[in-house]
């Protein structure tokens, strides 16, 4: 992308290891990363702060929200810049395959609301804070950070900036119900503490809702109903978003990783892991000071149909990388 202070291999070196291409993975599954692939100047303009969303749809092309009035970048499977559109600040974004077409699910946490965008930049709809869940004093305390819908039209947004609660509605974007609320102690379970990612998990006979609940460090399964299933993952380094392809589950690790998890939820893989703490979760840290390979602050995160990884990191110059899985 940029040019960046250090590489990997003298990372590498200094450290005593022996890693393949800006690979760091353990497990059964390895991925290195694409040099380059996406460019810091797409269109002649700085990326700017990538403080959002990953999708990718089925021509595997690679949607990227902004803070900046760009809103959506798009890139090619190539990572050529196509085009932009759509409102900024959008902070979690889903890609939904409906059965007219294709659309963008994006919560955006400073306007207190959650829109559904074609992919050509057509607002379907905007939707605002539930008042019939009588969690909300006035619509400015609703900060929603991620939104989901099921393939029968249901949708969760999750409040993560807000007051922390999963709110459900059905197609029609009737309120139903909602779901966890605050837990201020981390090891408090079926509470959350900046319920920040969602994604849905389609593996199992029904499907489940992947909460990042980010500042106890854990990702968690709950039902479609607002039911605890399980802890799938514990001690992560702030998980921040999530996203289920095939077998696995890749998450965004804000402090500086991406850890993929297996058919059997187990660790297959840790990528981009950043050794430095200082630069972890760090918006402000300088191009120059990045390493190629390794992740800084992953706040998104996708798999394309091949397995790779796109990653966003929450970055004020703009930063989003891709890593091939290794076969």
């Amino acid at each position: 992308m940029m040019r960046y202070g250090r590489n990997l291999s003298m990372l590498a070196a200094a450290l005593g290891l022996m890693l393949p291409l800006a690979a760091w993975a353990a497990g059964g599954v390895r991925f290195s990363v694409v040099p380059h692939h996406f460019p810091a100047q797409p269109d002649n303009q700085p990326l700017g702060p990538t403080h959002g969303g990953a999708s990718i749809d089925r021509a595997g092309n690679v949607y990227i929200s902004t803070d900046t009035p760009r809103g959506i970048l798009v890139f090619g499977p190539d990572g050529k810049y196509l085009r932009c559109f759509g409102p900024s600040h959008i902070h979690g974004l889903h890609l939904q395959r409906e059965g007219d077409g294709e659309y963008l699910y994006g919560a955006r946490p400073g306007a207190h609301e959650v829109v559904k965008i074609k992919t050509d930049g057509t607002t379907v709809w905007t939707m605002g804070f539930p008042e019939m869940s009588g969690v909300y004093a006035g619509a400015d305390e609703f900060n929603p950070t991620n939104v989901v819908a099921l393939a029968d039209g249901t949708i969760f947004v999750a409040d993560g900036y807000g007051k922390n609660f999963i709110h459900k509605f059905d197609r029609d974007r009737k309120y139903v119900k909602s779901f966890g609320g605050p837990g201020g102690n981390p090891a408090e379970e079926g509470k959350f503490h900046r319920c920040h990612g969602l994604a849905v998990d389609t593996r199992g006979p029904k499907p489940l809702l992947v909460v990042c609940n980010r500042e106890t460090g854990r990702v968690e399964h709950w039902d479609t109903d607002g039911n605890l299933v399980k802890v799938l993952a514990r001690d992560l380094r702030m998980p921040a978003a999530a996203h289920v392809a095939g077998d696995h589950i890749a998450i965004a690790e804000l402090r500086g990783r991406v850890t993929v998890l297996g058919k059997d939820n187990s660790v297959v893989a840790q990528v981009g892991d950043n050794p430095n703490d200082s630069q972890r979760a760090n918006f402000g840290l300088e191009p120059a000071e990045w390493t190629e390979g390794v992740c800084n602050s992953p706040h998104a995160v996708a798999f394309d149909a091949s397995g790779n990884l796109v990653v966003a990191e929450w970055s004020k110059f703009g930063r989003v990388l891709k890593f091939n899985v290794r076969r």
